[in-house]
């Protein structure tokens, strides 16, 4: 969890309060986006060259966590 608290910030003034990468206007999701569409974290660092191999793994460990919160979906609502 250490590396999660000094890697993954929330802050309401920076990305409209999502997850970013230590501070920086790179969000969480934006780095999760980049991994699903198959690009290797050697890719995203070349994209991202502020950003270090660690900050990959903590984006990663961070959704994981994420998963293991409990979610109740309402059928009413359409998801996006």
């Amino acid at each position: 969890m250490n590396n999660l608290s000094t890697r993954i910030t929330i802050d309401p003034n920076i990305c409209n309060g999502k997850p970013t990468i230590r501070g920086k206007r790179i969000t969480v999701q934006t780095i999760l986006e980049f991994l699903a569409a198959g690009d290797a974290p050697k890719e995203i660092l070349e994209q991202f060259p502020n950003l270090e191999e660690e900050d990959i793994k903590a984006c990663l460990d961070f959704a994981s966590k994420m998963m293991n919160n409990s979610f109740t979906v309402n059928t009413q609502v359409a998801i996006e």
